[in-house]
């Protein structure tokens, strides 16, 4: 009896809304409560977000993307600019400025303020690959004009600074942009390379920069592995 009078005072309230006839509110109401439930929203893609897993982000932010999306959205951060995300972040999640920089991306990006691999300085696209060498021939072969032509033919890049052992920065003409790579000493004399191609133009140049990359370091992986 209780369920009725619920319904019926929800098919009034409807009425008085909307002008409709109880039979109109009725119907409306009957036909809402009998329609399939819509298949649930596939998680978003936390790789895609903020370019890793959402175990990682997890572990350094102390949520997956699903939750921080959620939390920016209890805040009203779509009406809010990409500093004051990260600030808030900061100040009452108490994570990393780093970590505060990934989820305020991811949350752009998620909600269609920021396009993927879009930064405020651009956009950036990233490759890695791990190979069997130590960080001295991974060096060699990206600032060695005759042992980069081998694995990246006819490259435009010019080397802008080189860290011993850790990593080197280049300038790309065309589009005017830069790429860095940092090393990371692995086991078994392996060496993990991190590439990062920064303040490119536009979508369309990212993408397409992104598939050379990762074309790019299976030969560099397969020219060092040789010896």
């Amino acid at each position: 009896m209780t369920t009725q009078k619920t319904f019926k005072r929800r098919i009034r309230a409807r009425a008085a809304k909307t002008g409709e006839s109880y039979t109109a509110a009725r119907g409306q109401l009957l036909t809402r409560a009998n329609a399939p439930a819509a298949a649930p929203s596939p998680p978003p893609d936390a790789h895609e977000l903020v370019g890793m897993t959402d175990e990682a982000l997890e572990r350094g932010s102390g949520r997956r993307i699903a939750d921080w999306l959620r939390v920016l959205d209890d805040w009203g951060a779509t009406e809010r600019k990409h500093p004051e995300i990260a600030k808030w972040l900061v100040a009452e999640h108490g994570i990393g400025g780093w970590w505060a920089q990934s989820v305020t991306v991811g949350y752009e990006r998620a909600r269609g303020m920021r396009a993927v691999h879009q930064t405020t300085s651009g956009f950036t696209v990233g490759a890695n690959r791990t190979v069997a060498a130590p960080p001295e021939a991974v060096i060699a072969a990206f600032t060695d004009p005759e042992i980069r032509d081998r694995w990246l033919p006819d490259s435009p890049m010019g080397v802008r600074r080189v860290t011993d052992g850790r990593g080197a920065r280049f300038d790309w003409p065309e589009p005017p942009s830069r790429v860095v790579i940092g090393l990371t000493v692995k086991p078994n004399g392996k060496t993990a390379i991190g590439l990062a191609h920064e303040k490119l133009p536009d979508a369309d140049a990212a993408a397409r920069l992104k598939q050379l990359w990762r074309e790019r370091l299976v030969a560099l992986k397969e020219l060092l592995e040789a010896g």
